[in-house]
């Protein structure tokens, strides 16, 4: 394990064993086997966005030729990349381990991956006739030998190198011709060939493209033929630079167009290649000392996986799940009048996202209704929120949106959005400089009485109807007039940048985050130091603040018994004596995606709860604008430290945070309990009841 002066882990290496415990459920036989390979795409995407991103940070560290053991919790930025490229090699090396294993079992339920060498002669003339028809057009093959200059490869692409041992001519010594073919990404990954007897035959692009290799190039007289895949991840940070007379859109464009060029920071092979080509390519594109070579599979961009085909194999996916309503609240009549009498929370994916989606159409459609305020970080590909909101200014409402155009791999997303937004008259406001906008907000004003009341909902979770049905998430519906007037100031500082607001009720990043939740900490210290009283329950996705670990180490040191559920990474260590022996912490990864961020204090027997946008990592509490809300509704509060206390009881998912990092499930002999098959039952029984 990694760590500075044995208090912290290293946020890098944390996040690594995160993406161990999602392979873990690729290993998992009570996962269903398809289910399983999907986990295996998403180990392989989130391994992808690390190089892209984390990877990248260290590798700028190491080449200004600094150390950054004041960034890295003490550790060595040249170390520290060292480190991660072989836990990265360790962890591709299991996950083909698990591969081999599923498809093992796939052929037990008479489904076969079969490669090019496997193709019998019906199937031979199917793969030609598909090739010839979808793939060829699609191919972009380029011959290396004659290039002055080696292509740019793409981060985001897989590439066949291909090494042809040329026919002698003459007197001459074999000559040897290099190729690349970059699989193309608009032909599903999986081609289903016709089924025979009952048996279920899938090719991979790849291999059908092997089977094709010949019929590619047959203006080379070759007397030996191969291909091996390789793949680069370039660093996806953003340098946006400092001309004036570039609108906000036009830098961030340009900066996305840019990092198509970036530094490789990972270069991923075949580790069957020949040692030539593996050599030339690697001294063609001047892969350097501190990238991350890593040997691999036969195939890359594993990530395709997350779309393997079903196959009408229900047996082997999960079951899905019908969303709840929300008890008391109904999908029919105005939404507003039940939300003016009292607060409702929506907890996806359990409950239906669609009160969100009325919540805006009403906006939009109802006459009283005349301003609606939203932020946006990351929408669905076809947004009903989007459009929710564009039919609300087509009404002749002032809509105000504050779009994020650097939300990370969304930025050209957010682009069109913006443009789309601003076309229909929507009101743009562009962020905060130096500072990322990742609050989850909605304020809408409507007139009632000749007095303007206000609504609004505030959320864990990005505002995003596709996400929704696999992130879990609370948004709180609420009429409350001071967290609304509050909600009202946030949306004043986007546009004031330079008044800073005082909140009552809200928690709000960059200015107070971090404080108030400091002072909440210490009042539950001087609470336990006292007998009185005092624990902490907290559910976030990453916890890396080196100050807020600090802080629960004294509050344990204090006797605050502490619980935190983490899905990701975690650089505190606990249940050590003498520094965290109060503090408990496990992280589920299951079938959902563990999002929300909720704090409970016990405040001496009169709890505090809140929800929030932010996990305590250095860039929500000091860089971001983030907002956080106090839940006063007490039926509310019931529900949150029940849907904790079902997280905390799972033994089935949950693992334990622990010194050694090494990811053990939590087990006891308690009855099983699976919390996110248990929460869905949780709100199947609370509709049933009468209270």
């Amino acid at each position: 394990m990694t760590k500075s002066n044995n208090q912290y882990v290293n946020r890098e290496i944390s996040w690594l064993h995160f993406n161990d415990r999602v392979l873990q459920e690729s290993a998992d036989k009570n996962v269903p086997l398809i289910e399983r390979l999907r986990f295996l795409g998403i180990f392989s995407n989130n391994l992808d966005e690390f190089f892209k991103v984390r990877y990248a940070t260290v590798k700028r560290i190491v080449d200004a030729g600094k150390s950054g053991k004041s960034v890295l919790g003490g550790q060595v930025a040249k170390d520290l990349l060292e480190e991660i490229t072989k836990i990265v090699i360790k962890q591709q090396a299991k996950s083909l381990k698990i591969l081999s294993a599923i498809e093992k079992e796939l052929a037990e339920e008479h489904i076969y991956i079969i490669d090019e060498t496997e193709v019998n002669d019906a199937q031979g003339r199917f793969l030609k006739d598909y090739f010839l028809r979808k793939v060829n057009p699609e191919l972009t093959i380029i011959i290396l030998n004659s290039l002055r200059e080696f292509p740019i490869l793409k981060d985001t692409a897989a590439y066949l190198a291909v090494r042809m041992v040329l026919k002698k001519e003459g007197n001459k010594a074999n000559g040897v011709q290099y190729a690349l073919i970059e699989i193309p990404k608009g032909i599903n990954r999986f081609i289903v060939l016709p089924q025979e007897e009952g048996k279920q035959h899938i090719i991979i692009l790849d291999d059908l493209i092997r089977f094709c290799l010949d019929s590619i190039f047959t203006m080379f007289e070759h007397e030996e033929i191969s291909a091996h895949m390789i793949k680069i991840t370039r660093d996806a940070e953003l340098d946006i630079d400092n001309d004036l007379s570039k609108s906000f859109i036009e830098k961030i464009s340009s900066s996305v167009e840019h990092r198509k060029i970036s530094n490789p920071v990972r270069f991923v092979y075949d580790k069957n290649i020949k040692a030539d080509t593996l050599r030339y390519l690697k001294e063609k594109m001047d892969i350097e000392e501190t990238d991350s070579v890593i040997p691999g599979g036969r195939y890359h961009n594993r990530r395709d996986y997350m779309g393997f085909p079903s196959l009408g194999r229900t047996d082997l996916l999960y079951d899905k799940i019908t969303p709840l309503p929300i008890k008391g609240l109904s999908l029919e009549g105005s939404i507003f009048e039940k939300i003016a009498k009292k607060d409702f929370m929506l907890y996806t994916p359990y409950h239906n996202y669609a009160y969100v989606i009325k919540f805006l159409k009403e906006a939009a459609l109802d006459p009283s209704v005349k301003a609606i305020k939203i932020t946006v970080y990351r929408l669905a590909s076809n947004s009903q929120v989007a459009a929710a909101l564009i039919n609300a200014a087509k009404n002749g409402k002032q809509v105000t949106v504050q779009i994020e155009l650097q939300a990370r791999f969304d930025e050209q997303a957010n682009i069109e959005y913006a443009n789309q937004l601003q076309d229909e008259g929507v009101k743009l406001i562009f962020g905060v400089p130096g500072l990322k906008v990742h609050s989850k907000i909605c304020l809408i004003e409507r007139e009632e009485s000749d007095t303007v009341k206000r609504y609004g909902f505030i959320s864990t979770g990005n505002f995003n109807e596709s996400t929704a049905k696999i992130y879990t998430d609370y948004t709180l519906f609420t009429a409350h007039d001071g967290i609304l007037k509050e909600l009202n100031k946030v949306f004043e500082f986007f546009e004031t940048t330079y008044k800073i607001n005082k909140y009552k009720h809200l928690v709000v990043s960059p200015h107070y985050t971090k404080n108030s939740f400091m002072k909440l900490i210490d009042n539950e210290i001087t609470n336990a130091k006292a007998g009185k009283e005092a624990y902490i329950k907290i559910k976030m996705n990453s916890f890396t603040s080196y100050k807020m670990v600090d802080k629960l180490y004294e509050a344990s040191r204090a006797g605050v018994k502490i619980q935190m559920i983490v899905r990701g990474i975690c650089c505190l260590i606990p249940n050590v004596q003498g520094m965290s022996e109060n503090i408990e912490a496990i992280s589920v990864v299951d079938k959902f995606l563990e999002h929300p961020r909720l704090f409970i204090f016990a405040n001496n027997g009169d709890p505090k709860y809140y929800i929030s946008s932010a996990d305590w990592m250095t860039r929500n509490l000091d860089f971001r604008v983030e907002v956080g809300c106090p839940i006063y509704d007490d039926d509310i509060k019931k529900e949150l430290l029940d849907t904790f206390e079902i997280s905390w009881k799972d033994n089935v998912k949950a693992r334990v945070f622990s010194i050694n990092q090494t990811n053990d499930y939590k087990r006891n002999s308690k009855p099983k309990t699976r919390s996110q098959f248990a929460m869905y039952d949780y709100y199947k029984n609370k509709l049933a009841s009468n209270t």
